[in-house]
């Protein structure tokens, strides 16, 4: 009863959850859940549901997250900071959507030129990349949990074809973390707007070129009614991953029990996420080829330009920023150690 009460405490002074007791009935814990993805897209909104779900089912009701779409409590780009800030109890999104505080939290999204999924999962639990995570997400207030991974996205949607680097000069492109620093070395005028902004954006000519995620997802955006050329491969974004971040105050106050059951269900969905995101893609390409896409592969050429950008950006980064430095040279330390790994056992 102590506990109950002092968790009733913490949940109702933050505002962030509703305990209800009814007879016997154990307590309903009730976490409003910020989603920066809309609630419809494939395999990122599926999973926030299936989340909700799986939480829901195993601990009898006891534990509820309460989905949100993108803007209902805060807009879907600022959902990260409202957890910290302590407007609401937990965020459905990514740590580049953190990265206003720290370039370095991008590491704990996406790469560019980085791992492949098994990799970028070796360096996160095996590798010291989630301990660096936790120690900069609880100095905001935050307590991240590993919770989605998709394979290679899609390098984005473009009004004309780019043969060079000169026919990057001057666009506008929504791109995401650090990809959006090696677009700026080209003469890109990059920003991050939310997913369900991109396709207006494009229309009334703030934007001029688009990357969103993997085709699957892209291909519900439409962002082909106005941009037809679409790149590969995704060099800004080789994998990603997703977080369930939830505000540090109200994660300290949950029973351990609620908080092991949201830890497997986040590696459940991990588990989908990835097999859902190897699946569906040919199958959404082929249908976009069908409404007139022009699927393109960058040349030879131009992913090395893009590569040497990337260089410079973490030459850049790490000399004014020692958390960028400390972050990148743990995530390179670990890569040049699997890279034997990586040659003696790939095929390819």
């Amino acid at each position: 009863m102590q506990k109950l009460v002092m968790l009733s405490l913490a949940a109702l002074a933050s505002g962030f959850s509703n305990v209800s007791l009814a007879g016997d009935k154990p307590p309903v814990v009730t976490l409003d859940l910020a989603s920066t993805f809309p609630g419809s897209m494939p395999i990122l909104g599926d999973a926030a549901h299936q989340l909700a779900e799986r939480v829901k089912r195993a601990t009898g009701g006891e534990l509820v997250f309460k989905f949100y779409e993108p803007g209902k409590l805060v807009p879907a780009a600022e959902t990260v900071n409202a957890v910290a800030a302590g407007k609401v109890a937990a965020a459905w999104a990514g740590a580049g959507w953190f990265a206003g505080k720290d370039s370095a939290f991008n590491f704990f999204s996406s790469v560019p030129f980085g791992p492949g999924m098994g990799e970028y999962m070796a360096w996160l639990y095996d590798g010291g990349g989630l301990e660096l995570a936790r120690e900069m997400f609880s100095a905001h207030g935050v307590h991240n949990i590993p919770c989605g991974l998709i394979p290679p996205e899609a390098s984005g949607w473009f009004r004309k074809e780019i043969r060079t680097p000169a026919d990057l000069k001057g666009l506008k492109m929504r791109i995401f973390g650090m990809g959006a620093l090696i677009m700026q070395k080209f003469e890109v005028s990059t920003r991050q707007d939310a997913p369900g902004e991109i396709l207006a954006k494009l229309k009334d000519g703030s934007l001029d070129a688009a990357e969103f995620s993997l085709p699957a997802m892209d291909q519900p955006l439409r962002l082909y009614e106005v941009a037809q050329y679409y790149y590969f491969p995704g060099w800004h974004q080789q994998s990603t991953l997703f977080d369930l971040d939830i505000n540090l105050a109200v994660w300290n106050a949950l029973e351990d029990r609620y908080k092991a059951t949201i830890e497997l269900a986040c590696g459940d969905i991990m588990r989908d996420m990835i097999a859902k995101g190897e699946a569906a893609q040919g199958k959404a390409i082929k249908e976009m080829q069908a409404e007139g896409v022009q699927v393109r592969r960058w040349s030879a050429p131009m992913l090395v330009e893009f590569d040497k950008a990337w260089k410079e950006v973490i030459a850049e980064e790490s000399a004014k920023n020692p958390n960028f430095k400390r972050v990148y040279d743990s995530y390179a330390a670990f890569r040049k150690s699997y890279a034997t790994w990586k040659y003696l056992s790939a095929l390819e």
